[in-house]
């Protein structure tokens, strides 16, 4: 299950990401999204946790909590279809 967060401080790593949503199970990537010209953090991330209710007890438990000093959103990721 792909796992969106948002509201990132701009010093959240990718291993920051990995660290937090490992504690709810594992976690097959996990990626700080960035700017392609600048390299810098666009202040949100994507988290893929390969375990449903892993990723589920995530969600649940880190949406509108702090996180690195900021108060982060936290959601499933839904793709658009391509249609």
């Amino acid at each position: 299950m792909n796992i969106q967060i948002f509201n990132l401080s701009m010093n959240t790593e990718d291993r920051d990401l990995r660290r937090l949503f490992s504690s709810f199970g594992r976690v097959s990537s996990a990626e700080v999204t960035r700017d392609k010209l600048t390299g810098r953090s666009k202040r949100n991330g994507i988290i893929e946790m390969p375990i449903e209710i892993e990723a589920r007890q995530a969600i649940v438990s880190l949406n509108k909590t702090l996180f690195d000093g900021n108060l982060v959103s936290v959601s499933e990721y839904l793709l658009k279809p391509e249609w």
